[in-house]
């Protein structure tokens, strides 16, 4: 069993990556992204994206209830069912579903959240953002069972019956532990994690469970959430993480054997 996670930047050619799905033979459960996609439309809508800073120095994007309308217009919609319709086209027969579908993933809405504005802290009202507390298989295994591939996205759904945006890698993470996963592949628009964000030559090719705290003070940016979901993945029973990426011919069986920073 395969959890596979693409993310939704600008760099990443879905096309190209998704023309390795057919090559896989295990079951598995893609999860995606859509940031530069959202980015682009919420732009369009005259509603564009505030990404905010937390006190430990990760960034996220700031969802009122308007940016949660154009998140699922764009991320369940547009994206997903793109998604689906190139994966139909090569012969998988995949399914599109968000995390609120069927309460696959329930967590708790964070309604304000602390941030950091040109050096000062401050709350912020209104969040639609949340974090997972439980993942419910039964429709994933449904559908896994019967030779379907399921292709996922936040949003989650919260206690209270409200759309949450939740972030996909930790949502890939809480589903590859849910499924008992043996391995977690999480692709973005870089060969894995660097040491250097400006240097490509600089992938760090292999990390050990013990030297996660080092990989965390090294990594940067959104890549901090991505060493996080990681690291909770290994503590909680997954065999192997790999950053790898998703520019390339072939990146799931390059991922498989090993190109990208192998985690484990």
């Amino acid at each position: 069993m395969l959890v596979i996670k693409i993310g939704g930047s600008k760099g990443v050619d879905l096309e190209r990556f998704l023309a390795d799905v057919p090559n896989v033979r295990q079951p598995m459960v893609l999860v995606h992204g859509a940031n530069a996609e959202l980015n682009q439309v919420s732009e369009q809508l005259g509603h564009p994206a505030r990404m905010v800073t937390s006190s430990t120095g990760q960034v996220s994007r700031y969802t009122d209830r308007r940016t949660m309308e154009i998140f699922m217009m764009v991320y369940c919609g547009k994206v997903n069912k793109t998604i689906v319709e190139q994966l139909q086209g090569l012969s998988v027969n995949a399914v599109g579903l968000s995390a609120l579908d069927g309460g696959i993933a329930r967590g708790r809405r964070k309604q304000r959240i602390r941030v950091v504005e040109d050096g000062k802290a401050r709350m912020l009202e209104g969040d639609y953002a949340g974090s997972i507390q439980e993942v419910d298989t039964r429709l994933l295994r449904l559908l896994l069972d019967s030779g379907y591939v399921p292709v996922l996205t936040p949003p989650a759904i919260s206690k209270d019956g409200e759309a949450i945006n939740v972030d996909g890698d930790k949502l890939a993470m809480e589903l590859a532990v849910a499924l008992a996963a043996d391995k977690l592949l999480i692709f973005s628009d870089t060969p894995g994690l660097l040491r250097d964000v400006r240097d490509e030559n600089t992938l760090i090719a292999r990390i050990n469970r013990d030297e996660l705290d080092v990989a965390m003070e090294m990594a940067q940016g959104r890549a901090k959430k991505k060493v996080l979901a990681a690291s909770e993945a290994l503590r909680r029973g997954i065999g192997q993480v790999v950053f790898a990426d998703g520019r390339v011919d072939d990146a799931i069986q390059r991922a498989l054997a090993g190109h990208g920073t192998v985690i484990g």
